[in-house]
């Protein structure tokens, strides 16, 4: 059985490597294999950033239950407002552009 299944590898080697040659030879196959290897890049690359977005979702719940345990510590307004001043909220958009030299 063992000898009958090597020799189904290495028949499906040969068809393999055959059919390789072969789309060297086609005129639109270099393109199609040119895509294939980007696509392979590009989805490597998105798969490295979705590994990353495990990290980023651990941090928010961190963060969140850091202030949900603030929020529910300071319950009087002079605390809150001592924690708020600490920081300068800004938002997007609201500064003036700079000047243009």
């Amino acid at each position: 059985m063992a000898q009958g299944g090597q020799d189904l590898l290495s028949k499906l080697a040969d068809r393999g490597e055959d059919v390789v040659g072969r789309l060297g030879d086609m005129p639109g196959a270099q393109r199609l294999l040119e895509a294939a290897g980007s696509l392979k890049e590009r989805v490597d690359d998105l798969q490295k950033k979705v590994r990353g977005l495990d990290a980023l979702e651990r941090r928010v719940a961190a963060l969140e239950r850091k202030v949900d345990k603030l929020s529910t510590a300071s319950g009087g307004g002079k605390s809150s407002a001592r924690a708020t001043s600490g920081k300068k909220a800004t938002t997007k958009g609201t500064t003036a552009p700079k000047p243009k030299p």
